[in-house]
C-alpha cells in the first residue's frame, strides 16, 4: 500500500489482458493553480456591468462616479470603465435609449463609447 508519494497504475497482473480494460495514471501532483487576484478595476467593472443589465445605465454611472470619488486610484481607470459602460448600454437598449443616459461622468466617456459601438 502506498500513503504517500506518487502513484502511477498503468496495469495490474490480475486484471488480464482484456483488449477493453482501462489505464489509470494517478500523480500527487498539483493539477489546478490558484487563480490570480483579480485587479479592483476589474471587479469594479463585472460589477457596474450586472448594475446595468440589472437596473439601468444611469445607476452603473452613480455607483462608477461613487467608486472613484471613494477610491481615487481607480480615477486612471474611469475613463475605460465608462466607455465599457457605453458599450453595454447600445448592446441592451440600442444607441438612441442608450445616448439617453449620458452625462458628464470621466469625462464623458460613457457617450464616446455609445457613440463608438453605435
Amino acid at each position: 500500500m502506498v500513503l504517500s508519494g506518487t502513484l502511477a497504475v498503468t496495469a495490474v497482473p490480475w486484471a488480464g489482458s482484456n483488449s477493453d480494460s482501462q489505464m489509470l495514471t494517478a500523480s500527487a501532483q498539483t493539477v489546478s493553480k490558484r487563480a490570480k487576484p483579480r485587479a479592483p478595476q476589474d471587479i469594479l467593472r463585472d460589477k457596474l456591468l450586472l448594475e446595468l443589465q440589472e437596473k439601468d445605465p444611469a445607476a452603473a454611472l452613480t455607483d462608477l462616479q461613487r467608486a472613484v470619488e471613494g477610491r481615487p486610484s481607480l480615477a486612471r481607470h474611469c475613463m475605460s470603465l465608462a466607455k465599457a459602460l457605453g458599450k453595454a448600454a447600445v448592446e441592451q437598449y440600442g444607441p438612441t435609449r442608450a445616448h439617453r443616459f449620458s452625462r458628464p461622468v470621466c469625462d464623458t466617456s460613457f457617450a464616446s463609447g455609445v457613440a463608438q459601438f453605435s
